[in-house]
């Protein structure tokens, strides 16, 4: 088999790691690909960029290709997974009109409200004068989002008024986020624990994947602006059997049913971020791909093959499916560059002082090669992710991998994996 992994982040050097060590697998290719995929056995870069359809159908077609998976979410929302299919081409990826579960969040909440999901409450305006006057009369802290794709940035907790106004400000008059914020939805402050529950989906047939919990502010404690996400553990311990079967029966499963009586069948993975208070549960947000960074240890702790996995879920054969876990532990470390998530230096030389092992891996995110060395590329830089018998070893041993790595301006928080150890 030949398999084709869209993107350049880290979520894609895992899956590319994931799906080379499949023995029925000879080529794993990757577009646009990094540094880490371009030194990983049986995998290639390929110098097409994600968006570049024509270029990506064109090379499924000569290899040929039995298997794409298609990694970001802008590809997806731009329909890449249908121009694919309709070309003959065995993709795993939402079509766009499921991806606007994670493309408006308006279209999202309106989609939670319609099919009765459990979330905030909250209003969308598309007028700066509009949102302004309406949070005057609320009660803090709201929640801001810009309503389009924004990397992960585009969600402002705001405590008190002042800083309310300025991200309306912001989003409506300095086009911060640009066109992702020609509207914003406005929602009441949820308080509680935040995890994340991803699925395999193929129409109504949903297969977990281990839980996971993932850190979305850039500084320890939770403080500072929200990223693209700062590190990732599983399993998450706060969603018990209980829970589980509770996320299942009004989120997941209301979803799906919902998805396809809009005419936009799911098939893909499947992302919810969730506040968890107590016995309570509330939808944050939908994303149409797997998760950066749950995707590196949620990939190290899979035990059976991910290209079957998909395959299966292509041919909605989920039902016969089973996936098999690592017991171990997994934490990842993401380091990111100086500045971000706002604006950061790239660049800059990695030094590398480690020898990975089954239980301890860098993925690469933003990285380049330049000669015999790798540069930084992006604001989250590497993953640094690593087994162990419980949570507090797989901490352990990624910060000792952390530990190996070095360049200028890089940061990370130190304490990734606090919440779940008991």
């Amino acid at each position: 088999m030949k398999v084709l992994i869209i993107g350049n982040g880290g979520r894609e050097h895992a899956l590319a790691w994931k799906c080379a060590q499949d023995q029925n697998v000879k080529t794993v290719y990757v577009a646009p690909g990094n540094a880490g995929t371009a030194n990983e056995l049986k995998v290639q870069n390929l110098e097409i960029d994600a968006g570049d359809f024509e270029a990506i159908t064109k090379f499924c077609s000569e290899q040929p290709i039995d298997l794409v998976i298609v990694g970001p979410e802008q590809p997806l929302v731009d329909g890449l997974s249908d121009y694919l299919n309709h070309n003959g081409v065995p993709t795993f990826g939402p079509s766009a009109r499921a991806a606007r579960l994670e493309a408006s969040k308006s279209f999202s909440k309106d989609f939670f409200k319609k099919y009765d999901i459990p979330s905030a409450d909250y209003e969308v305006f598309d007028s700066h004068s509009m949102a302004m006057h309406y949070i005057q009369s609320q009660t803090f802290p709201l929640v801001i989002k810009a309503d389009g794709l924004a990397a992960g940035k585009g969600v402002i907790i705001c405590p008190e008024i002042k800083h309310a106004e300025a991200t309306i400000d912001d989003i409506f008059l300095k086009k911060r986020f640009g066109d992702a914020g020609k509207k914003v939805v406005i929602e009441s402050f949820l308080e509680g624990e935040e995890a994340s529950f991803i699925a395999v989906v193929s129409n109504t047939q949903i297969i977990p994947l281990a839980t996971s919990q993932d850190h979305k502010a850039a500084y320890d404690n939770d403080l500072g602006p929200n990223t693209g996400g700062m590190g990732a553990y599983s399993p998450a311990p706060i969603i018990n059997d209980q829970l589980h079967q509770q996320i299942m029966d009004q989120v997941m499963l209301p979803t799906v049913n919902g998805l396809i009586k809009e005419n936009s069948p799911y098939l893909g993975f499947l992302y919810a971020g969730l506040m968890i208070n107590e016995n309570d549960i509330n939808v944050l947000e939908f994303n149409c791909r797997f998760g950066d960074p749950e995707t590196q240890p949620i990939l190290m702790r899979m035990q059976s093959s991910l290209v079957e996995l998909c395959n299966a879920a292509i041919k909605n054969n989920l039902s016969d499916h089973e996936v098999i876990w690592h017991n171990e532990h997994a934490c990842g470390v993401v380091i990111a560059a100086d500045g971000y998530p706002s604006n950061y230096k790239t660049g800059q030389k990695i030094n590398f002082n480690t020898n990975e092992t089954s239980q301890m891996k860098i993925f690469h995110a933003g990285t380049k090669k330049d000669g015999n060395d790798i540069l930084t590329s992006g604001g989250r830089v590497l993953c640094a992710t690593a087994l162990g018998d419980d949570l507090k070893s797989a901490k352990q041993n990624a910060y000792k991998l952390v530990d190996d790595i070095n360049f200028e301006g890089m940061h990370f928080r130190k304490d990734i994996g606090n919440k779940g150890i008991l």
